[in-house]
């Protein structure tokens, strides 16, 4: 599943096209996706200006002119192909710019999905509503985590996956933040120090920046607007790497946890 780098990058990719852009034309190739198109999506954007791009967690948000906030997400298999050069089967909604510029939604298992929203009830709408703070955002501290893991016997990774806890946070990029953190994924969270979650938060941050910079990481039919595959895959220091020697020498572990898969090193991470 595209995870929050991939649906950043996915975005700063669609502004290069959109933003600022009248849409001329929106045509859907099918009455749904995981779920039904919103029944006025056409007829609202159609002549709209896109005033900006943003992401909420791991949803795209296309706002207009007309208070309407278009809210995407890729679900397992979803992506934006900018100036397609031929239709696919799997273009399920195909927007044309006034400028001449064209974006297919592509989903070809169909789990992604497309709102709707008033653009002022963004926050109190119902996906984004219980939402915690974005991990790339200020508000987004070690204070923060240390209130929300107080008296918690759950494992601090299962809690840094919780949404209303972390906005955004997927399974590849809470493993390897933990291990530069040097924090165990098993450990309960409300006995993690303050001092272990303020090398947390940074730990977040930098790894999500890296795998935005390296537009995300490509795992089975992700990529990036314009085609190209992420290459953060290359930089994984424990996922993915079971049986590898991590940096230290010592072979990268891997066990199951709230049935994903999660990879650490015994040595590195206590």
């Amino acid at each position: 599943m595209p995870e929050l780098p991939e649906v950043e990058t996915t975005v700063r990719g669609l502004a290069r096209y959109l933003d600022g852009e009248r849409i001329a034309r929106i045509t859907l190739n099918r009455a749904d996706l995981r779920r039904p198109f919103p029944p006025d999506l056409v007829q609202v954007l159609t002549g709209a200006t896109v005033t900006g791009l943003g992401r909420r967690a791991k949803y795209g948000l296309i706002h207009t002119d007309r208070e309407q906030t278009m809210v995407f997400h890729l679900g397992m298999s979803g992506r934006w192909r900018i100036e397609p050069e031929t239709a696919e089967k799997h273009d399920h909604l195909v927007m044309e710019t006034g400028a001449g510029h064209v974006l297919a939604l592509n989903d070809a298992r169909r789990f992604g999905s497309v709102d709707l929203v008033a653009t002022p009830a963004l926050d109190t709408w119902g996906p984004f509503a219980a939402l915690g703070p974005e991990p790339l955002g200020e508000d987004l501290t070690a204070a923060h985590l240390k209130a929300a893991f107080a008296g918690r016997i759950a494992p601090i990774k299962q809690m840094l996956l919780d949404q209303s806890i972390v906005a955004g946070l997927g399974n590849i990029y809470v493993c390897e933040a933990l291990f530069r953190a040097g924090i165990r994924p098993d450990k309960q969270a409300g006995l993690v120090t303050l001092p272990a979650l303020r090398k947390l938060v940074p730990a977040i941050r930098e790894v999500l920046a890296e795998s935005i910079a390296a537009g995300g990481s490509t795992i089975r039919d992700y990529a990036q607007p314009n085609g190209e595959l992420g290459y953060f895959a290359a930089a994984w220091q424990v996922y993915g790497r079971e049986g590898q020697d991590c940096t230290c020498g010592a072979p990268v572990q891997r066990f199951a946890q709230g049935g994903r898969s999660t990879f650490w090193c015994a040595r590195c991470q206590r």
